[in-house]
């Protein structure tokens, strides 16, 4: 399955994994419509998309505003025509203690990870129930597989993140609408300096294990894989996958693990 031609919007596509993913589409000469709140950086990804396909376009969207969703949704649209698949990457991660942590700073969170994907996804179903077919592909995490230290709200975020689009897995209201859970364990990327802290505000640092987490192109690579095959759930991780055996099968060894953890 080749994606050229095929019209691709990526949320946080301005770093990271969704970065590396339009890079890759771009030279499979995807037509692309990269999304972010950073219009620098996201111009930067874009020039560098442009060297391998003639077609992409920039949007600039605040996917914790639902106004600013539905314009946003209505103005990719009109862009190409039409939109193939929504890779809904946009996310912020957090590194605090679930008892110092701001009610406030849960719900900034929750509005990053968990009703960014929902609102831009409702926003497109119509479209794609119109062409009766579609593909979405939401980034979320390891940490919606169970709890982790330090991620209170972030690991909420994304088990609400898992049982919603698991819900549209299993609901298939589009008999051709695919869609794909990723679940990345720690990758090499910056997201730690933009983590929210107890009070809302940035990490401002990289932890040591996200710097040593799996090359960002490597797990590229693998959602590109899994979008191919259509694949329901994909996890792509080192520890952490044994993390979630030991959960399964031993509980008690799981907690005394997971206790150790930052």
């Amino acid at each position: 399955m080749t994606y050229q031609d095929k019209v691709i919007l990526i949320t946080g596509a301005s770093s990271g994994i969704g970065r590396e993913l339009a890079l890759l589409l771009a030279k499979e000469k995807a037509r692309l419509i990269l999304v972010a709140r950073n219009a620098d950086r996201l111009l930067a990804v874009s020039q560098q998309c442009l060297q391998h396909t003639p077609h992409c376009e920039t949007l600039i969207m605040d996917v914790t505003d639902e106004q600013a969703v539905n314009f946003g949704a209505a103005a990719a649209l009109r862009i190409f025509g039409h939109i193939d698949v929504l890779v809904n990457n946009a996310g912020v991660t957090q590194r605090s203690k679930l008892i110092d942590t701001s009610v406030s700073a849960v719900r900034q969170l929750m509005e990053v990870n968990f009703f960014g994907p929902v609102m831009l996804t409702k926003a497109l179903l119509p479209h794609f129930q119109e062409r009766g077919q579609g593909q979405i592909v939401v980034v979320s995490s390891m940490a919606g597989l169970f709890g982790y230290p330090w991620r209170s709200g972030y690991n909420a975020a994304k088990h609400a993140l898992n049982g919603y689009f698991e819900t549209l897995q299993t609901e298939q209201p589009i008999p051709e609408l695919y869609t794909t859970i990723v679940c990345p364990g720690r990758i090499h990327t910056p997201i730690t300096f933009s983590a929210i802290t107890a009070d809302g505000q940035p990490f401002g640092k990289m932890d040591p294990g996200q710097e040593h987490g799996i090359p960002v192109e490597v797990c590229a690579r693998k959602i590109l894989s899994a979008m191919r095959r259509r694949k329901k759930l994909v996890k792509i991780a080192r520890m952490e996958k044994v993390l979630l055996w030991i959960k399964r099968y031993f509980p008690p060894l799981f907690y005394v693990i997971a206790r150790k953890g930052n």
